[in-house]
C-alpha cells in the first residue's frame, strides 16, 4: 500500500537516491510524490529523469512541499541547513535525519521542537541491502516511528535503538562496508600472490564473503557454528586459523569500529 503524504529529500546524493528507488520499487510511495533539493542541478537532473520525482533548486521548496522531509547533507553542513528551513518546518512535518552524529535532540532546538527521526543506514541501501538502525526524537509520535519503520524498511533491514547507541551503529554498520571491503581486498591480494588471475581472486573473494554471509542468516549460524562447520583437525582451514588466533587482528577490528564510533560523536559535538 502506497504512503499517503509526500516525501521531499534536500540532498540528492547516492543514499538519497538509494532510498528513493527503494520507496518507488516497493511501491511505498508515487514518484510524484517525492521532490527533492540539492546543490548539484546535474543530481537533481539525473534523478528527475531516473525517477519522475519533482526538482527543486531551493531547499525551503523542499520542505514547504513535502510532509516528510528526509535531510541527508553532510554534518559539516547541517547547522547552516536548519537556519536555512526553520521558518518553514512546522509541527505538522516529519524530519528525517541520516546525518553521521548529529542528535535528535540538536535537531529539535533548531527546528523549534520539531518530530525527529534520526537514522543511520549504510551504503548497501544502494542495492536494498542496507543494515541500519534509528531512534526517534522526543516530540515524535508512536505513528512517527512506524512510518519511518515502513519506509526504511523497505532498503533493507533496520532496528528502533536508545539514541545513544546510534553512534555504535555508525561505526560498526555505518563505516561497516568500507572496513569489509578493506579485508576483502586483502583476500584478492593474498590470491594473487599465491598466482590466481586477478579477476579470478576477485570473483573468488567477494562471492566467499557474500556466501558466507547468506550461510549465517539463512541457516541461523553463529560465526562459531561456521567455523566448526569449516574447519577439520589438522586440515587447511586449522592451519590458517593459527595465524589469525594468534594475531592482534580481532583487536585491530574492534578498535576500528570504536575509532569510528568516536568520531561519530566527534561530529555531534561540532
Amino acid at each position: 500500500m502506497a504512503l499517503s503524504g509526500k516525501i521531499g529529500f534536500i540532498g540528492a546524493g547516492k543514499m538519497a537516491e538509494a532510498l528513493i528507488c527503494a520507496l518507488i520499487d516497493k511501491n511505498i510511495i508515487r514518484p510524484e510524490s517525492i521532490c527533492a533539493s540539492d546543490i548539484s542541478a546535474e543530481r537533481l537532473n539525473h534523478l528527475k529523469n531516473k525517477t519522475g520525482l519533482t526538482p527543486y533548486s531551493d531547499n525551503t521548496d523542499t520542505v514547504k512541499n513535502a510532509d516528510i522531509i528526509f535531510l541527508s547533507v553532510k554534518p559539516q553542513n547541517f547547522k547552516d541547513l536548519l537556519a536555512e528551513i526553520k521558518e518553514y518546518v512546522t509541527g505538522e512535518k516529519l524530519i528525517i535525519s541520516i546525518a553521521a552524529g548529529i542528535s535528535t535532540s540538536f535537531i529539535e532546538n533548531e527546528l523549534n521542537n520539531a518530530r525527529v527521526i534520526r537514522v543511520m543506514p549504510n551504503t548497501p541501501c544502494l542495492v536494498s541491502e542496507m543494515a541500519g538502525a534509528y531512534c526517534a526524537g522526543k516530540y515524535a509520535s508512536k505513528e512517527d516511528i512506524d512510518i519511518a519503520q515502513k519506509l526504511l524498511s523497505s532498503a533493507g533491514t533496520v532496528f528502533l535503538l536508545k539514541e545513544h547507541l546510534m553512534d555504535a551503529v555508525t561505526g560498526l554498520s555505518g563505516s561497516g562496508p568500507a572496513f569489509a571491503a578493506y579485508m576483502i581486498r586483502s583476500f584478492i591480494d593474498a590470491g594473487q600472490n599465491l598466482g590466481l588471475d586477478k579477476n579470478i581472486a576477485e570473483d573468488l573473494a567477494v562471492q566467499t564473503f557474500l556466501g558466507t554471509a547468506k550461510l549465517l542468516k539463512e541457516k541461523n549460524l553463529s560465526p562459531e557454528d561456521l567455523i566448526t562447520m569449516v574447519k577439520s583437525p589438522g586440515g587447511t582451514t586449522a592451519a590458517g586459523l593459527n595465524i589469525l588466533e594468534n594475531s592482534e587482528l580481532e583487536n585491530i577490528i574492534i578498535e576500528t569500529i570504536k575509532k569510528a564510533e568516536e568520531r561519530s560523536k566527534e561530529l555531534g559535538k561540532q
